[in-house]
């Protein structure tokens, strides 16, 4: 098993900044990827970033050039540093551990609101 706990939501004016953290304890040896989902009211859930344990990455393409995953392995944590942020950014984002594209482990979410 994998827990995982996220930190870093809350709100902000479009066009601000805000560093999601996401901290790994547990079977960590299992999974080959962490990164983040968001889902916003009414829509599916969807990944946003993902990070495998040799540093390749993945993006949705709405945060290509605004958003950057990164991992510190030696404390089993992973980061979303998430610039120029607009209201379409307004989401529950959901840490995972897994693989690159998909997830078998799950944080609890925390809320990101843009909003003036």
């Amino acid at each position: 098993q994998v827990q995982l706990m996220e930190s870093g939501g809350g709100l902000v004016q479009p066009g601000g900044s805000l560093r999601l953290s996401c901290a790994a304890s547990g079977s960590i040896f299992s999974v080959n990827a962490m990164g983040w989902y968001r889902q916003a009211p009414g829509m599916q859930r969807e990944l946003v970033a993902a990070i495998t344990t040799g540093g390749s990455t993945n993006y949705v393409n709405s945060v290509k050039g605004r958003f950057t995953i990164s991992r510190d392995n030696a404390k089993n944590t992973v980061y979303l540093q998430m610039n120029s942020l607009s209201p379409e950014d307004t989401a529950v984002y959901y840490c995972y551990a897994g693989e690159i594209d998909w997830a078998r482990y799950w944080g609890q979410g925390t809320q990101v609101t843009v909003s003036s």
